[in-house]
């Protein structure tokens, strides 16, 4: 999967736990959960439905590494290379 699909995939994640964000004015390399403010339960949903969407294991150890989009398409990207 491209990082366009990638990220794509994340945003449309994110449009199910905030629908009310305007995601084409989402800046990639700012926390999601600043920009948004989301709690930490809308952002624990937003990275399992990441998971489910794109089959991608994440462990709870990796969520802090998962602030931004490009952090999460980073991320996904490396996950998808390493399998």
């Amino acid at each position: 999967m491209s990082p366009e699909e990638i990220r794509a995939t994340v945003l449309r994640a994110l449009g199910q736990i905030a629908p009310e964000a305007d995601l084409t004015k989402v800046k990639s390399d700012v926390s999601l959960r600043d920009q948004l403010d989301i709690d930490s339960m809308d952002f624990l949903n937003f990275l399992i439905g990441v998971d489910k969407q794109l089959h991608v294991n994440i462990p709870e150890r990796d969520y802090g590494r998962l602030s931004t989009i490009d952090d999460c398409v980073n991320y996904i990207s490396a996950r998808q290379s390493a399998t």
